[in-house]
């Protein structure tokens, strides 16, 4: 046999997946649809999120964290789907809040895992080469990685008022110094898991896993994100979303 392997072989421990939690119903964007179901150009937002995933060769397995009482729906809808044939994934019920949704996510990986992606299903636009920028942070030596970009708008601590009451500021800070974070993050898995088993947050817990690891006192650094990875959240940004991906499908054939 010969000794030149036409792609070497990467050592099976470092396989990436990526969890994307599901579960949640999106109250911001109206009644209805849980906004990971929501259509974007004929497709669910959550199959846009798989397939940007899907999308780097460098990412084996793909785990929808769906509603709790959701798994078998969410699971035909993605076999319903063609996928690359690379990426394997998984459908698995998820919890109350964000953060135990993510922790069983991070419970169905296999043992080969060693880096983890936790990918908001609202941010289905995001473009592979973010994805990729953030898994070689990862394998280069950071324990936790966030995508962000620098702020547009400047910014203002306030004292919380009533809604809609005029609320006295208490600083500015100093924009250079401050970034918007985005997702995919990016973990070493036993990082991440530690955080989950060693940090407490209270009430609704953690929607930042980056913030977690910071907790536990790991460094956690940025790379640069991408505005095609904004978050939809509101009805204009399914506007901004549609129009977005109209322009792909006309630039690429998309």
């Amino acid at each position: 046999m010969s000794s030149m392997s036409p792609t070497p072989e990467k050592p099976r421990a470092s396989r990436t997946a990526a969890v994307i939690p599901a579960a949640g119903r999106g109250v911001r964007l109206g009644p209805g649809t849980p906004k990971a179901l929501r259509a974007l150009g004929g497709t669910p937002m959550l199959i846009h999120a798989v397939r940007a995933m899907a999308a780097s060769r460098a990412v084996g397995l793909v785990v929808v964290v769906a509603p709790p009482d959701g798994a078998p729906e969410v699971k035909n809808l993605v076999d319903a789907h063609v996928l690359p044939e690379h990426t394997d994934y998984l459908v698995v019920p998820g919890g109350a809040t964000r953060q135990e949704s993510v922790r069983l996510g991070l419970d169905a990986l296999p043992e080969d895992v060693s880096v983890v992606l936790v990918h908001d299903a609202a941010r289905p636009l995001v473009p592979v080469d973010t994805v990729e920028a953030v898994i070689e942070a990862v394998r280069g030596g950071a324990p936790a990685v966030v995508p962000a970009l620098p702020l547009a708008d400047t910014v203002k601590e306030v004292e919380p008022g009533a809604p809609g009451d005029p609320e006295p500021v208490l600083a500015t800070p100093e924009r250079s110094r401050l970034r918007a974070v985005q997702t995919p993050q990016g973990f070493d898995r036993d990082t991440l898991v530690r955080a989950h088993a060693e940090v407490a947050v209270d009430g609704e817990g953690a929607t930042d896993d980056a913030g977690m690891v910071e907790r536990l006192g790991s460094p956690v650094v940025v790379v640069p994100g991408h505005a095609e990875a904004f978050k939809v959240t509101r009805p204009l940004d399914l506007v901004l979303a549609e129009a977005v991906l109209a322009r792909r499908r006309a630039n690429d054939g998309f």
